[in-house]
């Protein structure tokens, strides 16, 4: 079966660090895994690579990792396109983002639900017009205080958070992978926190 998994994320080396980048280190870990290299689409604002999970033969499972060359808010055109291009329903998309409402260090995996104010999802929701797609959502918690979350999502993790960030990100790559190769209630029972 062949599966989109978009990791949500800013372009360019400004916004790398940041909280709101984390889906993109882990679409970046799984190619890794793959032995894969991202490249441009031609005709939409993304860049993907293609890698294989499982036991080769009939069951193996071809994902095709996505980045959108678009910031966070316009996200949606670039996934309906490569849906498009792959010519693939919800039921085919992983979106991997961060969730404000999740402590750090915890990772949770569904189908649909709310958009919850995250813009990304906001905007796949109207260029797909559903929000049913799978979601591996990676706890960044809430800013201290009274910091706007808008800046508290678009500032780097602290160094204090590096390695737990590190763990997180190869969690949240496993869940990808086991709910390629399995159902969702046993992927939520493996991983959810």
């Amino acid at each position: 079966m062949l599966w989109l998994v978009v990791g949500l994320g800013n372009p360019g080396p400004t916004y790398a660090g940041h909280r709101h980048n984390v889906g993109f280190l882990v679409v970046d870990e799984l190619a890794r895994r793959g032995g894969a290299r991202f490249s441009p689409v031609k005709g939409i604002r993304a860049e993907t690579a293609d890698v294989r999970v499982g036991p080769p033969g009939v069951d193996q499972q071809r994902l095709v990792l996505a980045k959108s060359r678009s910031y966070m808010n316009e996200t949606g055109g670039p996934v309906s396109g490569l849906m498009s291009y792959y010519k693939l329903e919800p039921s085919a998309l992983i979106v991997i983002h961060d969730e404000l409402d999740i402590d750090p260090t915890q990772l949770r995996v569904k189908l649909g639900g709310g958009d919850n104010g995250h813009n990304g999802l906001k905007s796949i929701r109207r260029s797909l017009g559903t929000g049913d797609y799978y979601r591996v959502r990676i706890g960044v918690g809430r800013p201290p205080g009274r910091q706007d979350p808008a800046d508290f999502l678009l500032s780097n993790f602290p160094p204090s958070a590096r390695t737990d960030l590190e763990i997180e990100v190869q969690r949240a790559a496993d869940a990808v992978e086991f709910l390629v190769q399995n159902d969702l209630e046993r992927t939520q029972s493996q991983f959810n926190s």
